[in-house]
């Protein structure tokens, strides 16, 4: 009886369960939102602590491993979790209402059987934005990035209606398994031989950039910095897998808009280009807020943070624009990390919200992503997209000096947050 007795003692109680599932459902919840391994680990051990549960936690982008413990107890009451899930995309209106969430949990606003039913239903909150939107969006964000490379207007509208078409395949990955898993590689050939049977009507199309346009939602300029901060914080098995899958989606991509360009090259033969009239000057301003507003509907920022978002855009742009006709390039995506970095910052401790929310809006502007597909096609092809000096070397420089610019940011102006 007293070995009954000792054994119930030891069982986990009712509340330790519902503070591990809360746990649980929240590292999920989180991940599928696209947050950093190193931060996800790290805000999870503080929400442990505020529920009184030790707590370890190993994220990787394929799996979520957590450990709880009574925290007067771990010996004899250590419990494990681990799940696959998939990579997460980039939701920030849930990662911004499952933070208010958590803080109004902590704060005593709320139990934690209140919590767990809200936390349910922020996740099957349908998307805010119609579908209708969605597709304007998409193709409209191709036509920004576009007038943010200083092409042509042709360039502009023909982006803009090969991304429509790339919108039609992701529509048809979302109800096909197998279109799904070779979506980038189909996307760029599809973009390629639409691209070049354009050509044809109109010879001054640059065809690589337009093609890079139309396929910019698929290019993992962000997957790499984030991949790259990942490692920067020592965190090196997800920093790794993250890097490498997004070096993978960057080659998938590039050989797709290879095998378009050569399939449209044996059924209509070369056409003779001509140089296109350039945009102005002012259309790379123009450029950033068609972005924002694109990247509020894609990433599916609340109505009430998109401002912040949109001032991150020009801040970032016009850092960068400022730093680098002083210091190269490289240097001018550090400044502008730079100064997004203490933004974003700044913001997360006034509006206590998760930095990202404006922060990753200002990174995609700068569309680091892009030069490092450039530069692939300078090694492989030996041509040039644009014309810009030594675009090749500086690709892997610009994306390092972004995360620099990143880190230096949390030490001078410290978010006070977690996430």
């Amino acid at each position: 009886m007293h070995a009954i007795n000792d054994e119930h003692q030891h069982m986990p109680t009712k509340l330790f369960k519902k503070r591990r599932k809360f746990l649980i459902y929240l590292a999920k919840t989180l991940h599928q939102c696209g947050t950093p391994a190193y931060q996800l680990e790290g805000h999870l051990v503080k929400i442990s602590e505020a529920l009184e549960l030790g707590g370890s936690f190993l994220i990787s982008p394929t799996s979520i491993t957590c450990v709880f413990w009574p925290k007067d107890d771990r010996e004899n009451q250590e419990h494990s979790y681990i799940a696959r899930v998939q990579p997460g995309d980039l939701d920030l209106g849930l990662l911004a209402r499952t933070d208010e969430l958590v803080e109004e949990l902590c704060s005593g606003q709320r139990d934690l059987d209140d919590a767990l039913l809200r936390l349910e239903d922020i996740n099957n909150k349908p998307n805010p934005y119609p579908r209708w939107l969605i597709i304007i969006a998409f193709g409209l964000a191709s036509s920004a990035f576009s007038m943010l490379m200083g092409t042509s207007w042709v360039d502009v509208i023909a982006s803009f209606i090969l991304a429509i078409g790339v919108y039609g395949l992701v529509m048809w990955g979302e109800k096909s398994a197998k279109v799904q898993t070779a979506l980038e590689p189909f996307a760029a050939m599809a973009a390629a031989f639409g691209a070049s049977a354009m050509t044809f009507y109109e010879p001054s199309i640059n065809l690589p950039l337009v093609v890079l346009a139309s396929i910019i939602v698929f290019i993992p300029g962000l997957a790499l910095t984030v991949g790259l901060s990942e490692l920067a914080a020592r965190d090196l098995v997800s920093g790794t897998v993250r890097v490498m899958d997004a070096l993978m989606v960057l080659f998938k991509l590039y050989f797709g808009a290879f095998l378009g360009f050569a399939i449209a090259s044996v059924l209509f033969g070369n056409v003779l280009q001509v140089e296109a009239i350039r945009l102005p000057h002012w259309s790379g301003w123009l450029a950033v807020l068609v972005l924002s507003f694109c990247l509020m509907v894609m990433f599916k920022i609340r109505l009430k943070d998109a401002p912040w978002g949109i001032a991150a855009g020009f801040l970032g742009h016009g850092v960068s624009v400022i730093a680098s006709a002083y210091f190269g390039t490289a240097l001018g995506i550090f400044f502008a990390a730079l100064a997004l970095g203490i933004y974003a910052n700044l913001f997360a401790r006034w509006r206590k919200a998760p930095a990202a929310i404006v922060l990753l809006q200002g990174i995609v502007v700068l569309v680091p992503g892009s030069k490092l597909y450039m530069g692939l096609n300078t090694v492989i092809s030996g041509k040039e997209i644009l014309h810009i000096e030594q675009l090749g070397s500086q690709s892997f420089l610009i994306l390092m000096s972004l995360v620099a610019g990143l880190i230096f940011a949390n030490i001078i102006a410290d978010p006070r947050r977690s996430l």
